[in-house]
């Protein structure tokens, strides 16, 4: 069981946010998928916030999914799926065999930041195919807005981000936007969060 401190931080606030949006869907089954799940922290006790939610988790890291299984095992949660391989990068058909219009919820935590455009690209492409009507993507993180990045720290942490790899960096508002919009979505809301970070919240149109 891999433990990450930021999602030991973060996973409250972020549970109240999901809960908040899913809120007026709670009375039905729903299905979300969870891109980059990283440590697995997120997705189990979001399953144990929403028992409503059945969640799959995926991350393209093996050590990865091993810590989310570990998760699971050890809160024996029941709405969690065992964790699957996919690379959003990839064209939306090879995402683990998620059938089109099959999800009612996708998160991305702390992804969006440590991939390539390409990448982020493939986020919203996937995104626009596998939600349902009205399904929401929320993403979570550091962001630029209009080329700017306030504040100081979320500056020094871009540099260090571009010093990692050059395809990293916080994505800009903007940009994603525009993604969201080319892929039949929409951004509803933008919701600001401790440490300098925001939720994004995009509907499917």
């Amino acid at each position: 069981m891999l433990l990450s401190p930021a999602a030991e931080r973060n996973q409250v606030d972020l549970a109240s946010v999901l809960l908040d949006i899913l809120e007026a869907q709670s009375h039905r089954e729903l299905f979300g998928l969870e891109l980059g799940s990283g440590t697995g922290q997120h997705v189990v006790h979001f399953a144990q916030e929403m028992p409503f939610v059945t969640w799959q988790p995926s991350d393209i890291k093996e050590e990865s999914r091993n810590s989310i299984q570990a998760y699971i095992g050890a809160t024996k949660v029941k709405t969690v799926l065992e964790p699957v391989h996919l690379d959003a990068s990839e064209p939306w058909e090879k995402w683990a065999g998620l059938p089109r219009s099959s999800c009612d919820v996708i998160i991305a935590i702390n992804l969006l930041q440590y991939s390539s455009f390409s990448t982020n690209e493939g986020v919203f492409k996937g995104s626009g195919q596998i939600l349902k009507q009205d399904g929401l993507l929320m993403t979570y993180g550091p962001y630029a807005i209009n080329g700017t990045i306030t504040p100081s720290c979320n500056e020094v942490l871009d540099q260090t981000l571009r010093e990692m790899n050059p395809d990293w960096g916080l994505p800009d508002i903007d940009v994603l936007r525009q993604l969201a919009f080319g892929n039949g979505m929409r951004l509803e809301r933008m919701i600001e969060m401790p440490e300098s970070n925001k939720c994004l919240v995009f509907r499917k149109m």
